[in-house]
């Protein structure tokens, strides 16, 4: 795994507009109990992401150390990329996440729940985006701070959302919550799985409130099946 550099976690974005905002009846975060949600499995998921548009200008890392390998990919709907994933311990202090547990911890991360705290990493699913740079901008490519992300890993799926921003050069990365609910190994400091996992960020959407994981599922569940019937 590679070692974190302290750029991870940008300052807070600008206010969010959805084009596909889903509201939630519940507030605040939920821990995810399944491994495989929704009703799209991975294998309809995967079998609709073998073959790679580049939108990229470049390719990514996985690790400081790695050669870049990785392109971001363009699909009708979605973007995807296929990577490792280190673990996302920052925003909220918590048992599991803070200075003692996370030798790169941040008391923040680069979106925000509803009620303006950082996102809380040991029990939202989130995704770590690569900050803008000249090889790509999320932006630009219709993906914002709350959109949906299909993470799949181990023929399972987890919903998560955009939740962090980090390295320009880096990518592959998801919070404490995405790899434990995966079965990956969500220490921040040794765990992680070194390849294998595929993330397919659903272009235009946005959960709404971000901390939301009932919502995430909802909404994704639905930006999934379309994803499928239209590629």
């Amino acid at each position: 795994m590679r070692t974190r550099t302290l750029t991870l976690a940008a300052a807070a974005g600008a206010a969010l507009l959805a084009t596909a905002v889903l509201p939630a009846n519940a507030s605040g975060a939920s821990t995810p109990t399944s491994a495989q949600e929704g009703s799209v499995s991975a294998a309809d998921l995967l079998a609709k992401v073998t073959s790679c548009s580049q939108i990229s200008n470049g390719k990514y890392k996985t690790d400081d150390e790695t050669s870049a390998t990785i392109p971001v990919c363009g699909k009708n709907g979605a973007v995807f990329w296929k990577a490792d994933m280190d673990i996302d311990c920052d925003g909220q202090v918590t048992d599991k996440c803070n200075s003692s547990t996370d030798p790169w911890f941040q008391a923040d991360t680069a979106f925000h729940q509803s009620d303006g705290k950082p996102l809380r990493a040991d029990s939202l699913p989130y995704v770590v985006v690569p900050s803008s740079s000249s090889i790509w901008k999320y932006s630009g490519s219709g993906i914002k701070g709350g959109g949906v992300v299909a993470v799949i890993y181990n023929n399972k799926v987890e919903y998560a959302v955009v939740g962090d921003t980090g390295p320009t050069k880096i990518i592959g990365e998801a919070s404490y919550a995405t790899a434990k609910a995966l079965g990956i190994d969500p220490d921040p400091e040794t765990g992680g799985a070194d390849s294998g996992v595929t993330y397919i960020l659903f272009k235009n959407s946005q959960v709404s409130p971000i901390e939301s994981h009932s919502a995430a599922v909802s909404l994704g569940d639905s930006l999934a099946r379309q994803f499928v019937q239209n590629n």
